[in-house]
Parts: structure tokens; C-alpha cells; sequence
């Protein structure tokens, strides 16, 4: 099964806007390319801060815990240079992430706008939906650099993003693969959807109420809510 309903939100056959994530949600986490970026974290902070590799490692989880990603740590206690920390990082192999035919054809057949919401960066991401094949399916990519370097899950860059791009929320959906940052996207109107990757710390948390489908393959969700749009 592609996915379940938890709640009922916008009915699928009515969304006009979809919102994706980009990491581990356009591509299978089990390609394991966001190792490849927080191995490039950790040596980015060695290199920074002149630490072991044992400490770069315990300080990019606990700024991940305490500031919602590393970056925003590192900005906020050590002052670095969020460009720097975005240039370096992103220099990943893409060769890893694999082909997906079966997703290319779903957006292409999904009626509606296209966007992305990614705490990382607008170059990082036009590389990956161009490797993907599937960059022309998508009207804009909003980064965290448009963000003001708020990360997600943040209220004030989801209301900045819907101000962005005449968002109306009513027929609005989200997909993401870190439960939280689905949050403030269903408080403000619009309709989740979570993607299941096995990770814990993108689980979703005891008695959350913001998730409304659960989605175990992307692509056919996608292609289900294409086919519940043109049966009506």
C-alpha cells in the first residue's frame, strides 16, 4: 500500500499546491546520501573549530537537538559563516542516489503546482532534482537561505513561504520525512503527509495529531492522488 489516512485533511483529489521536502523525502533514505552531508558536517567542524572527530560528531547531534540543525549551532555559538557550511557540505556524490522512473512519471502526471521547502539550499537542491530528472516539475525551490537561516520547523519562514508563493493552505499539502516539521504546516491550514524512512529521529512523536497520511511510497501516492483528480 502506498500510504494510510490517519485524519482526514484537504481531500487529495483537491490539492492544487504540493510541497515537498527535499532529503530523504525525493530520494529513499536508504541511499544514505544525508550520511554523506553530516559526514561532511563533522569534518567541517574539525576543521572550524580544531576538535577530534569523536567531539565534531557529539557537538553536530547536539546542536541538531538543541537548535533544529547543525548549522543554526554553529551560526548562533560560534558564528561561522552559514554560505561556508552550505558549500562545503553539499559537495556530496549523487551517484548513490538511484534512478526513479516510477516518480518521474507521478509528478508529471500530478496536476498542480510544485515546490520545495528544504532546510538546505537552493544549488544543493536543483543538483538533486537534476539528477533525478525531475527538475522541470517543480515552479520553486525554497531554501533556507530564503528562510532568513530559520530552519524548519519554524513557523514564521512556513508563513514567509506561503506569503512567497499565494499559498492557500485549504488546498495545500506538505510531505516530509521529519514528522516535526510537519507541525506548523498543518497549523496553518494545510494537509500532511509523512514519509516513513525508519529513522528515529524523523519518527513521529506520541499523541502528535498534525500527521494526516502516512506514506510508505511516494510515488504512489503521488499517482493515487493523480487518479482520484481525474475520476472527480
Amino acid at each position: 500500500m502506498a500510504y494510510t489516512t490517519r485524519r482526514e485533511g484537504c481531500s487529495l483529489g483537491a490539492v492544487d499546491t504540493w510541497v515537498f521536502d527535499l532529503d530523504n523525502t525525493l530520494y529513499p533514505a536508504s541511499c544514505r546520501l544525508f550520511e554523506q552531508v553530516q559526514q561532511r558536517m563533522n569534518a567541517f567542524i574539525c576543521a572550524r573549530l580544531g576538535v577530534s572527530p569523536e567531539a565534531a560528531v557529539e557537538l553536530r547531534r547536539r546542536y541538531f537537538r538543541e537548535h533544529g540543525t547543525t548549522m543554526s549551532g554553529l551560526m548562533r555559538v560560534n558564528r561561522i559563516d552559514p554560505h561556508d557550511f552550505l558549500a562545503f557540505v553539499h559537495d556530496v556524490d549523487l551517484s548513490v542516489v538511484p534512478a526513479n522512473p516510477a516518480l518521474v512519471a507521478a509528478l508529471a502526471a500530478l496536476p498542480g503546482r510544485k515546490l520545495v521547502y528544504t532546510n538546505g539550499s537552493v544549488p544543493h537542491a536543483e543538483r538533486l532534482l537534476e539528477h533525478l530528472g525531475i527538475g522541470t516539475a517543480f515552479a520553486g525551490i525554497f531554501d533556507i537561505v530564503a528562510a532568513e537561516f530559520d530552519p524548519k520547523p519554524a513557523l514564521a519562514p512556513f508563513r514567509a513561504f506561503i506569503g512567497r508563493y499565494g499559498i492557500e493552505p485549504a488546498t495545500a499539502l506538505m510531505v516530509e520525512d521529519m514528522a516535526k516539521n510537519l507541525a506548523p504546516a498543518a497549523a496553518l491550514g494545510m494537509t500532511t503527509a509523512w514519509v516513513k524512512t525508519g529513522i528515529d529521529w524523523a519518527a513521529v512523536e506520541p499523541g502528535a495529531d498534525y500527521i494526516h497520511h502516512v506514506v510508505d511510497d511516494l510515488a504512489g501516492f503521488l499517482a493515487a492522488a493523480a487518479d482520484l483528480r481525474r475520476t472527480g
